[in-house]
């Protein structure tokens, strides 16, 4: 079996720290690099249930997306839901790893990921990295569908492609629109919106939309917009991360069991519809609460 700090060694050579933001957090959290890794868990979010699969599944690593400290803290203590979550990885000898923006960066990343899981063919990088000779690296993606498909179809498309949650896909633009030549970029990114507009696209799929940069970007740019959860985006990444560990596993020669969690850590729980279309003024109450404590990650 490897050692924690050989596993370490190879997911910094997938996903090197040095690409991360300035801001952001990543590596190795917690966890000895001496002890041996039989088993490994990839998830989105460091939270306490994802942790407790960790234990009931015999892991001594979980690998995260998302950071579990992004800023400063000065406590772990256990009565903390950060603190509770370290002492579960310590009391039972699981280690934690982070690639965030590293694995949003890399070249296959986060936003590769998404980009397969919609069916489309990859012709680049959104946001090229100034720093890579090839142009394959950097933020979001570009990519095409096999034939031009109207929008209603295309959000058909995003919404059986990914993870089910209770927000679902939402699209904006005439429903009837031929999209063809398309942007994604896993989690939030509707910072973007100036490098979409350049990129000529026929629409951008991402997550986190707010209604000003939509509405602007709707106004200044005939781009039809996609919007799915957040956390919903990110998650086909860990199928990429657990098949790149894997083939590393293999070619080292060690014995390595991994397991992509299914557990739907996207905050919201419930979706409520509404009568659609109506006006502004339309008094018709919702008449259903869909609830995704069964949704599964697929």
């Amino acid at each position: 079996m490897p050692k924690l700090a050989a596993l370490r060694s190879v997911l910094d050579e997938l996903y090197p720290p040095a690409w991360a933001e300035s801001w952001d957090a990543v590596g190795l959290v917690c966890g000895d690099p001496e002890d041996e890794v039989s088993r490994v868990l990839f998830a989105v979010d460091p939270v306490q249930a994802v942790v407790d699969e960790a234990v009931a599944f015999g892991a001594q690593l979980v690998v995260t997306h998302h950071p579990l400290y992004l800023r400063g803290t000065t406590t772990v203590a256990a009565d903390t839901f950060k603190g509770r979550v370290v002492h579960t990885l310590i009391r039972n000898g699981i280690g934690l790893l982070v690639a965030h923006t590293n694995a949003d960066h890399a070249d296959p990343g986060v936003s590769d990921a998404l980009a397969e899981a919609v069916g489309l063919r990859i012709t680049g990088p959104l946001i090229p990295d100034p720093s890579d000779p090839e142009g394959r690296r950097g933020t979001g993606r570009i990519g095409e569908l096999p034939e031009p498909e109207p929008l209603a179809a295309f959000a058909a498309r995003v919404a059986a492609g990914l993870p089910a949650t209770a927000q679902g896909v939402r699209a904006a633009g005439d429903p009837d629109r031929p999209i063809r030549r398309v942007a994604v970029c896993g989690g939030s990114g509707d910072s973007f919106f100036a490098e979409v507009r350049a990129a000529g696209v026929d629409a951008y799929v991402t997550a986190d939309l707010r209604h000003h940069p939509a509405s602007e970007a709707r106004e200044h740019a005939d781009i039809a917009l996609v919007d799915a959860a957040h956390w919903a985006t990110e998650w086909p990444w860990l199928r990429s991360a657990e098949r790149r560990l894997l083939a590393a596993a293999e070619k080292h020669g060690w014995e390595l069991e991994t397991r992509v969690s299914t557990h739907v850590s996207d905050p919201w729980t419930a979706h409520a519809p509404m009568a659609f279309p109506a006006t502004a003024d339309a008094t018709t109450s919702a008449t259903a609460v869909a609830a995704t404590g069964a949704a599964t990650a697929h």
